[in-house]
C-alpha cells in the first residue's frame, strides 16, 4: 500500500468520524459506506488506491481483527447468566446454528453438483455466523425490547467461535476428499487444533485473568494498562496455540469466554476498545472487502451464486430459527424479526481471508464468489432495513403489554456498551 492509499484511506475515515452522528439512525449504516469506498477507489472502481489482499499487512490486520473479536466477543458474555435468563440466544445457538449449516449445505449440493460434499459443507459453515453491527440500528433502538435486541447481539458474539471449528473441519475434510492419500495426516492435524486450542485457552485465560485480577486488587497496575493486559491476554493465547500446534483462533475464543467467566475487575476498558480501535479494525476489513474481494467475487459470480446468497439470507436462516423458537411463546412477527436479523459480514470475510486462501480446494473461487456475494447483499438489505424494522417492531411490541418479548431480563455487557434492563 502506498502513500496515496493511505492518504486517500485514512481521508475517507476521517469524513466519516465527522457525520457519524448524523448517520446513526440512518439507512446508511458504516459497512455500507466503507465497502462502497472501498469499490470505488478500488481496483474495480476509479483505481486510485492499490489494495492487495495478500499483502502482509492486509492478513495482519484480518488475523488480529479476528483474534479480537473472538476473545471480546466471547470475554463479555456471562455465560451463568445466559443459561440463567437468556434462552432465545442459546435456543438459536444450539438448535438454529447447526440446522444452519446442514440446510446451507443441502442448497449448495444442489445448486452447485460440481462441489465436493465438504466444500458444500464449508461454504454453510462459512456464512452461518451472524453480525450484529451490519443491524446496528437494531440493537441500539430503545423501542425494541431489551430481550430481543440481546438475543441478537448475544447470538451473533458467540456464533462465530462456535462456527469456526465446523470451518476449520470441513476445510480440512474437503482437503481430505480431494487428496485422499494425506487422509491420515490431514485428519491428525486437525484433531490436534481442535484439541490443543481449547486447551490454551482455558489455561491461558484462566491464568491470564488471575493475574490481572491480583495486580488490580493490590494497586499493582492502573487501569489504562489493566487494558492493555487484557488485549495481550488475547493475542498471547492466540500465539501460544499456534506454537503448539493448536489453532489459534479457537484459542482466543476459549480464552475469551475462561477470561470472562474468571475475571473479577470490571472490564470497561475491553467494552471501550471494541467500541473506537476494534471499530477501527472492523471498518479496514469492509474497506478490503469492497476494494479486493468485491471486484474478485463479481468476476466469478453467475445466476446460481446470486439465488443462493438470497437463500441463504432468507431460508436457510429463517426456518432454522423458526425452529429453534418453537415453544419459546413468542409471536410470529417476533420470530420473524430474529430470523431475518441475521447478518452476514465481519467472521465471513475473515474466514474468507484467513482460511481459503491457506487451502487448495478445486472451487476456491466460487466458494470465495458466493460468500462475498451474501456478505454484499446482506451489507446492503440489513443495513436499509434495520432502522424502519426496528421502529415498525418496537411500536408493536410497544401495543403487545406482557408477553414473551417484554420480559424483563438481566444486564449484559454488548456491542453498544451495556444495555439496560426493561424495568430501567
Amino acid at each position: 500500500m502506498d502513500l496515496l492509499s493511505l492518504t486517500i484511506i485514512t481521508a475517507g475515515l476521517l469524513l466519516y468520524a465527522l457525520v457519524s452522528g448524523r448517520l446513526r439512525t440512518t439507512i446508511i449504516t458504516a459497512p455500507i459506506v466503507f465497502t462502497l469506498f472501498g469499490l470505488v477507489i478500488g481496483a474495480g472502481g476509479l483505481g486510485i488506491a492499490r489494495v492487495e489482499v495478500d499483502h502482509s499487512a492486509i492478513h495482519l490486520v484480518a488475523e488480529l481483527t479476528l483474534i479480537l473479536v473472538l476473545f471480546t466477543d466471547a470475554a463479555r458474555i456471562d455465560l451463568s447468566r445466559l443459561s440463567q435468563d437468556h434462552n432465545l440466544p442459546v435456543r438459536m445457538l444450539l438448535i438454529g446454528l447447526p440446522l444452519t449449516i446442514m440446510i446451507g449445505a443441502f442448497f449448495a449440493n444442489q445448486l452447485f453438483p460440481s462441489f465436493l460434499f465438504w466444500e458444500a459443507a464449508l461454504l454453510a459453515a462459512l456464512l452461518a455466523p451472524t453480525d450484529a453491527a451490519l443491524g446496528q440500528a437494531v440493537v441500539s433502538a430503545k423501542a425494541v425490547p431489551v430481550r430481543i435486541r440481546q438475543a441478537i447481539n448475544v447470538e451473533s458474539g458467540l456464533n462465530d467461535g462456535i462456527a469456526l471449528p465446523a470451518v476449520l473441519l470441513f476445510a480440512a475434510l474437503a482437503s481430505v476428499e480431494q487428496h485422499a492419500s494425506g487422509a491420515g495426516e490431514w485428519l491428525r492435524f486437525i484433531a490436534l487444533q481442535l484439541t490443543l486450542g481449547p486447551l490454551a485457552g482455558i489455561v491461558i485465560g484462566f491464568v491470564g485473568a488471575r493475574l490481572l485480577d491480583t495486580a488490580a486488587a493490590r494497586g499493582w497496575a492502573n487501569t489504562a494498562f489493566q487494558g492493555i493486559g487484557i488485549l495481550s491476554v488475547a493475542v498471547f493465547t492466540y500465539v501460544c496455540s499456534e506454537l503448539i500446534g493448536g489453532n489459534g483462533f479457537i484459542a482466543a475464543f476459549v480464552g475469551g469466554m475462561t477470561f470472562g467467566k474468571t475475571i473479577r475487575n470490571p472490564c470497561t476498558f475491553l467494552f471501550e476498545f471494541m467500541e473506537t480501535e476494534g471499530q477501527l479494525l472492523m471498518l479496514i476489513t469492509f474497506l478490503v472487502f469492497g476494494a479486493v474481494l468485491l471486484p474478485e467475487a463479481l468476476q466469478h459470480a453467475g445466476p446460481m451464486t446470486f439465488l443462493y446468497a438470497i437463500l441463504s439470507l432468507t431460508i436457510i436462516r429463517m426456518v432454522p430459527i423458526m425452529v429453534s423458537l418453537m415453544g419459546a411463546r413468542l409471536r410470529l412477527p417476533t420470530i420473524s424479526f430474529l430470523g431475518w436479523f441475521g447478518p452476514r459480514g465481519l467472521a465471513s470475510i475473515l474466514f474468507v481471508l484467513l482460511i481459503l486462501e491457506e487451502t487448495q480446494l478445486p472451487h476456491r473461487n466460487e466458494l470465495l464468489s458466493i460468500t462475498v456475494i451474501t456478505v454484499m447483499l446482506s451489507i446492503l438489505l440489513h443495513g436499509v432495513t434495520a432502522a424502519p424494522f426496528a421502529s415498525l417492531y418496537g411500536r408493536l411490541t410497544a401495543r403487545m403489554g406482557e408477553c414473551e418479548e417484554n420480559e424483563a431480563t438481566s444486564e449484559l455487557p454488548l456491542r453498544e456498551g451495556t444495555i439496560v434492563t426493561a424495568d430501567d
